[in-house]
Formats: structure tokens, sequence, C-alpha cells
């Protein structure tokens, strides 16, 4: 799939070192289809971005069939814990993500598309957290999110970077839900 591949190209060599050419050779598909499906550079990342952000929901919300049904805390751990787990799928995700936010300090449209998907995000993460605490006010929620996003972010690049072992970026995230749904119970 088109898609896969320029989340592994951007991954492994950044926006910038995204080429058109070795896209079309890492899909496997020739160069004039790439074109023909997305139109310019910029179309190529727009469509990368929502196939991250996808893949990561996918990710972070399927369940096994048969697992036990997770009540709103659970549920709420779980999509933001999986985002800290070692396999090529979160990786490369993860990774990709990073290089796009930091291309999109010096491209204004990739700003534009980064900022509505980090706000989708926050969005879920606020319902999740409305679920666990239903008389938190939109505020308050949004503060939260906000907060949990950013650090899950942060941790990411650190353990994605070699400076934090992925068990340790997990326990300081449970532990950052913890402050935050006691904040909000207070």
């Amino acid at each position: 799939m088109i898609l896969e591949a320029a989340a592994r190209v951007i991954a492994r060599h950044g926006v910038r070192g995204l080429r058109v050419e070795e896209l079309a050779a890492e899909a496997g598909v020739s160069t004039a289809l790439i074109y023909y499906h997305f139109k310019h550079r910029a179309g190529i990342l727009q469509a990368t971005l929502e196939f991250i952000s996808d893949r990561a929901e996918r990710y972070t919300t399927d369940r096994e069939p048969g697992a036990p049904v997770l009540d709103a805390r659970g549920e709420l751990e779980q999509t933001l814990l999986l985002e800290l787990q070692d396999t090529p799928a979160v990786r490369e995700n993860s990774t990709a993500w990073g290089e796009l936010r930091a291309s999109a300090v010096f491209d204004a449209d990739l700003r534009e598309e980064l900022a509505r998907a980090t706000l989708v995000w926050v969005q879920e993460v606020a319902e999740l957290l409305g679920r666990v605490h239903p008389m938190g006010g939109a505020a308050a929620l949004a503060g939260a999110a906000e907060r949990l996003t950013a650090l899950l972010e942060g941790l990411s690049m650190r353990w994605l970077s070699g400076s934090l072992p992925v068990a340790h970026a997990r326990e300081l995230m449970a532990g950052a839900i913890d402050a935050e749904l006691h904040r909000l119970s207070a």
C-alpha cells in the first residue's frame, strides 16, 4: 500500500527526505501512479497523516474477540498506553508523526492539517476522560486531554530516541493518567 510505504519512508528519512521515486520503489508502484493518486507532495503528506491517525486509532482501540469489556478507566488507560508498545507499526507511526510535527514548524499547510489531527485526538481523549468523570467540565476535560496527549508525544519521542525505556515511559504515562483523573475528581 502506498500510504504504508509513505509512513515508512517518512519515519526513516523525515518529511524532507520523502522523494516520490523512493516512495514508488518502497510501495512497488510507478511514480506516475503516485502522482495520479496524490497530484503533489502536499497531497501525499496529508494522506499519510490521515493514514497514521487511522492506524493509531486501530491499534489503540481494537480489542481481541472475546476480550473482557473494559470499564471507562481501563479503556482510557489502554488507549493511551498502547501508543507506547514496542511493535514495528507503533514505532513507525510514532516516528512518522514526530517527523510530520517537526516539519509543520516550517510548512503552514502541514501545520493546519496536523493541528486538525491533534484536535481530533485531544477530543477523543477528553471524551474518554468524560466517561470516567461524567461531571467533569468541558474545559477541565479538554485541559487534561491536552496535557496527556502532549506528554504522550514527549514520552514517545524520548522512548524512540533511546533516552527512555518503553516500560518506564508506560509507568510515567500511567502515573500521569492517575494524576489527571485525581485532578478531575477534586
